[in-house]
């Protein structure tokens, strides 16, 4: 089930985060993920449109929209290829016509994803507060098909 954060959804989410972040990213210092960890509800989820995606009444994932940027998705590792990921990321289809995301080059497991859902590299620039390549992508918004048949 998809539905809207709440509140008392946080101390799951971030613990989503967290377990999903070490295996996402063992790059990065535990330093950066612990301030990253402070800043997700003071500084990026009151700014952010966030759906948690549940099971069995559990939170196992989530997704945070910030305009047409996915500022963040993750699914706990335990529930990887069930379903969950794209389910957040239909839902954020569903929402907004087109998607923008920033991922780590060393993150395999999200540039897989990301491929396979659709998105296309942009840019490729480095992420100032670790000095890591990040990737932009974009999954371009779906013609209709009165655009399509006047091309």
């Amino acid at each position: 089930m998809i539905r809207e954060y709440e509140e008392q959804d946080l101390d799951d989410l971030l613990s989503v985060w967290m377990t999903a972040s070490e295996i996402a990213h063992p790059f990065l210092t535990k330093e950066f993920l612990a301030l990253e960890r402070e800043n997700i509800p003071k500084m990026y989820l009151p700014i952010a449109e966030t759906w948690i995606a549940e099971a069995d009444g559990c939170v196992v994932g989530f997704i945070s929209l910030l305009g047409n940027e996915v500022g963040a998705i993750f699914v706990h590792p335990q529930h990887h290829k069930k379903g969950f990921g794209s389910g957040l990321m239909n839902k954020a289809k569903e929402l907004r016509n087109e998607l923008y995301v920033e991922v780590f080059a060393a993150n395999e497991i999200a540039r897989r994803f990301y491929e396979k859902y659709g998105f296309e590299p942009i840019e490729e620039k480095v992420h100032e507060q670790t000095g890591f390549a990040i990737i932009r992508l974009q999954l371009p918004a779906k013609k209709s098909f009165s655009e399509r048949s006047s091309q």
